[in-house]
């Protein structure tokens, strides 16, 4: 039984989120009928994060069993056919290890947050990113962000409902940079809480705006408390852009 690697990109506007959940539409589900398709028989879809709600990918990456063997480009293309005309596309598939897992064998995880920093309301990118008509100072954002690298208790940052065994990650990345209109955060860490990046960004975009300072995001942060943290960013700027491996 081959296992294959996959390398997918999704708009998550339509989607539950990455995770099949009972009578919702998911990625995960829509990649598991397409499988099954092919295969004559389920089989599960592993990704290496599991995306929110309108969360978007243009990197993801998910490992499968099937019975069959076929050629790495064939099995590619059948599953784009079955998967029209969702914006669901597997851009790579090759056969892998047996010891390979998407999630587990993952060293790092980058993700990339846009913000439209103008008044003007969304045409082409709406849904795509998050439209901040106050003006941000974007050097601002960045000094204030270089407090949050390292090792910490990401618990302030944490969903209430994030299953995770521990809040402490240590985060390697997070830089924020203009470009025109365009605000970029980037960030990157072997792992994440559930709903760091956006709980992260919307805390930044109150730095940006003025609200706070460097020392209330530090102080956010040794709270240690939910109840601390900035607004939730929308989940419409949020890209699963990179997943790296050994």
């Amino acid at each position: 039984m081959p296992r294959y690697r996959l390398i997918i990109e999704y708009d998550g506007g339509p989607f539950c989120g990455w995770q099949i959940q009972e009578n919702q539409r998911s990625i995960q589900g829509a990649l598991e009928d397409a499988v099954a398709a092919i295969n004559g028989a389920p089989a599960r879809v592993n990704g290496a994060g599991r995306t929110d709600a309108g969360v978007h990918a243009l990197a993801q990456v998910a490992h499968v069993d099937i019975d069959k063997t076929l050629p790495p480009g064939r099995f590619r293309d059948g599953l784009n056919a079955h998967l029209r005309p969702l914006p669901i596309g597997v851009l790579e598939a090759d056969v892998v290890p047996e010891t390979f897992e998407a999630r587990f064998s993952a060293i790092r995880r980058h993700y990339r947050y846009r913000i439209v920093n103008r008044r003007a309301n969304l045409a082409i990118d709406a849904g795509k990113v998050w439209r901040v008509p106050r003006p941000l100072d974007a050097d601002a954002m960045h000094v204030a962000a270089q407090r949050l690298l390292g090792k910490h208790d990401f618990t302030t940052f944490r969903d209430t409902e994030c299953q995770a065994k521990s809040p402490e990650k240590t985060l390697d990345q997070l830089d924020v940079a203009r470009y025109g209109d365009e605000v970029e955060i980037v960030t990157s860490a072997r792992s994440f809480l559930h709903s760091q990046v956006r709980s992260m960004v919307g805390s930044l975009v109150w730095v940006g705006e003025g609200r706070w300072s460097a020392d209330d995001l530090r102080g956010a942060l040794d709270a240690r408390d939910r109840r601390a943290c900035g607004p939730f960013a929308p989940p419409d700027g949020l890209y699963l852009v990179r997943v790296d491996y050994d």
